[in-house]
């Protein structure tokens, strides 16, 4: 788990911004969930047979309730729509910004407390509202300034039933390649066959070539709605790539499948994933409903514009109050105030704690000020102010009811 400096929060603030304000563009409303949940919500909905569930949450014993830190958002956001109603007969467009927890092996980018943000949609059906999830990854990336950094990859992994028929096979090949399988893969094999897809072991990857595919399996319906999506995004100018062993890591997902991924953090990674979950509203105990969503990492979106650099984010301070003599801070503070209600969205910081002019300066100096504003007792007496570029070192003196007009420029 790590800190966010405040040296590190103005980037972090830029990403979130940028993402709320893209979300917000498409008229999706904010919920917010409880970090804690009852543990049997996930293993219900994640699935038993994961490595979310496996090795990853972190569970406690509650008096006589089993609790979990919530490891995803979708499961949560499933059981406040069904618990307060709003997904019956009802069509919802969800977001949500916040801590997740997972036991897993950090790497860069990645942590067991991280920050993710989440996009669900319910109540309906067709691949329109797929595609305008993946159009909206996509702004966000350009709003960014990350979308030459990242490739989309898109699987179907159609209904239940189709998915039943291709388990059966894939058990069956399985089955006769035992010899290269690892321990994992062993006892995946019967619970969870199609997670041995993802299986990073070489010997494995080696005959995967060999093995069924699952478009191959795939119900006729599961095949328009994939159709119909690629449509959409061919449409819409969308790049991506069919990765037919695309599955994702949680059991709840069927038809559409797609991950955002990078290599520009070293290692290849995925920085947004999604897909259909249209039996887990039901699955929780919910009346059927059709749902589709996805979720994205924001360590790894700041760790993205931190490595390309030239980042234009905004300033912590914009105008740093000087002030010195009998009278001054009293008046230093006011005006301060008043700057911050004429010109909204003005930083304004006032020194305190005393200290000569060369002290409050080298304090406007790092705390990164645009400009200085000098008030001793002349400029009290005068009602006036100095205005000091802190880069160029020019300054000019002005009639305090000038003052907001000339710094407005700074928001």
């Amino acid at each position: 788990m790590n800190d966010c400096l405040p040296s590190q929060s103005p980037l972090w603030q830029k990403v979130e911004g940028v993402v709320k304000n893209v979300i917000g563009a498409y008229g999706y409303s904010e919920v917010r969930m409880p970090i804690v949940e009852m543990t049997h919500l996930f293993k219900r909905a994640i699935g038993e047979v994961t490595d979310v569930v496996e090795k990853e949450m972190y569970t406690f014993d509650d008096n006589d309730e089993s609790l979990t830190l919530r490891p995803e958002g979708t499961a949560g956001c499933v059981r406040s729509g069904i618990q307060n109603g709003l997904l019956y007969n009802q069509e919802q467009r969800l977001w949500y910004m916040g801590p997740m927890f997972r036991h897993e092996r950090p790497q860069k980018g990645r942590y067991r407390q991280f920050n993710q943000c989440g996009v669900e949609v319910f109540g309906i059906d067709g691949p329109d509202v797929d595609a305008e999830l993946i159009m909206m990854t996509a702004r966000l990336w350009r709003e960014l300034g990350i979308y030459e950094h990242l490739r989309l990859e898109l699987n179907s992994i159609g209904s239940l039933d189709a998915r039943a028929n291709y388990r059966t096979a894939l058990i069956e090949f399985f089955e006769q390649h035992q010899e290269v399988l690892d321990e994992d893969a062993k006892r995946r094999m019967y619970t969870n066959p199609l997670r041995v897809l993802d299986s990073k072991n070489k010997d494995i990857q080696a005959i995967l070539g060999d093995a069924p595919k699952l478009a191959d399996y795939l119900d006729d319906e599961s095949q328009q709605h994939f159709a119909g999506l690629c449509e959409l995004l061919d449409a819409a100018g969308i790049e991506y790539t069919v990765n037919q062993r695309l599955v994702r890591g949680l059991d709840y997902y069927n038809r559409t499948v797609f991950e955002w991924i990078t290599d520009s953090l070293g290692a290849q990674g995925t920085v947004c994933g999604g897909g259909r979950y249209d039996g887990l509203v039901e699955q929780l105990g919910g009346k059927a409903t059709p749902a589709v969503g996805f979720a994205m990492g924001l360590e790894r979106l700041v760790l993205m514009m931190e490595n390309m650099g030239n980042l234009s984010l905004r300033r912590a301070v914009d105008v740093y109050v000087v002030t010195a003599g009998a009278g001054t801070m009293l008046a230093g503070m006011k005006m301060a105030e008043q700057l911050r209600e004429q010109v909204p969205g003005l930083r304004v910081m006032s020194h305190c704690g005393g200290g000569n002019f060369k002290k409050q300066f080298k304090r406007a100096d790092k705390v990164g000020a645009a400009i200085a504003l000098v008030l001793g007792e002349d400029e009290v007496n005068q009602g006036t102010v100095v205005i000091k570029d802190l880069a160029g070192g020019e300054q000019t003196t002005v009639q305090q009811a000038e003052v907001a007009d000339k710094l407005a420029h700074l928001v």
